[in-house]
């Protein structure tokens, strides 16, 4: 008989060796990575040809076959800058579509974009930037054309990027609307006084610290921040009557915050038709009188260091959920 072999009591040491190799295959990798992230930015400087002045897309083929190019492109969900992408890095949904919005309009066989929607809005600015970015992609050439596809939500700042399309079509199961702004916050006095927190507060000025959750609702600071929401209410009620052609009076009585149907949606004008994708490719057919087109979407060539930087959180959205509980902001956003 054999005697019974005894464990091996070297696995710790061998434990550690791993993770020593895989420590500097890792940093081996970053750098190498970062060297050509590094490379490939001289390059771009050497043509003289900056990344956010002309970002750079590959093109995928998605519909058509016809020499008219119309580029696919959108927005779906919150607009929001501060999303929580990766562990190592966020992304910004609302950067990516402006820098599309930016590369159509930088080239000049681009004849239309189709801008597809389902959004329930989210930030002011976030909102606006797109607008306007849309509405500098149509002002750079008379024939450009927009269109857009609503697939089931543009509300509050959803419809406000739709605002810029020369014509929005909506599919038979969207809301539509919600014209207005909201801006919510907590206050907890009450509760603070039964547990015994106190808040201590160092400020330059009665109004630096608004709506501080621990003190008493000041109405002379309501009033300061109502000023700034009625203002941006208004500045969405002017691009809805110049984007829709309708009169701010008979508007108004529709931008109560309220939704849609497509139905309704359409009897009031804030949309110009109801359909699926084959009607939004007739439309835009029409809007640029051509029979065919040739539509694309564009993509990111990722490299394995962007990858590792945008796996995903097991808490998505941690960072913007965080900031919307202690700061409150101005929002196109349909809040049910």
């Amino acid at each position: 008989m054999h005697p019974s072999s005894s464990p091996c009591r070297h696995w710790p040491f061998w434990i550690v060796i791993a993770a020593l190799a895989t420590t500097l295959g890792l940093s081996l990798l970053l750098n190498l990575t970062a060297v050509g992230l590094l490379k490939g930015s001289a390059a771009a400087i050497h043509d003289g040809a900056g990344e956010d002045e002309f970002p750079r897309f590959t093109e995928t083929h998605s519909y058509g076959s016809g020499t008219t190019k119309v580029v696919r492109m959108g927005f779906t969900g919150i607009l929001t800058r501060q999303l929580d992408g990766g562990w190592l890095g966020a992304t910004d949904p609302v950067e990516d579509c402006l820098r599309q919005i930016r590369a159509a309009r930088q080239d000049e066989s681009v004849a239309a974009l189709l801008f597809e929607v389902d959004s329930p809005g989210g930030e002011v600015t976030a909102a606006d930037e797109i607008h306007r970015e849309l509405m500098l992609f149509k002002e750079s050439r008379a024939d450009r054309k927009i269109l857009a596809l609503v697939h089931d939500l543009a509300a509050s700042g959803g419809y406000y990027i739709s605002l810029p399309a020369d014509r929005i079509l909506a599919q038979p199961t969207a809301l539509i609307g919600s014209i207005g702004v909201i801006m919510q916050t907590l206050n907890i006095q009450g509760l603070s006084e039964k547990i015994g927190v106190t808040d201590t507060t160092i400020k330059s000025g009665k109004n630096k610290d608004l709506l501080n959750p621990f003190h008493p609702v000041d109405p002379e600071q309501i009033a300061l921040l109502q000023g700034s929401v009625d203002s941006m209410y208004d500045r969405f009620l002017d691009l809805v009557a110049q984007g829709r052609h309708l009169k701010k009076a008979a508007l108004k009585p529709l931008a109560d915050g309220r939704v849609f149907t497509a139905e309704e949606a359409l009897q009031h004008k804030l949309i110009d038709g109801i359909g699926y994708w084959d009607e939004a490719m007739d439309e835009m057919c029409e809007l640029l009188d051509v029979a065919d087109l040739l539509v694309v979407t564009y993509d990111v060539e990722k490299s394995f260091f962007d990858q590792l930087l945008g796996i995903r959180s097991p808490l998505p959205g941690l960072q913007s959920l965080l900031s919307a509980a202690g700061t409150p902001r101005r929002l196109y956003l349909w809040r049910p």
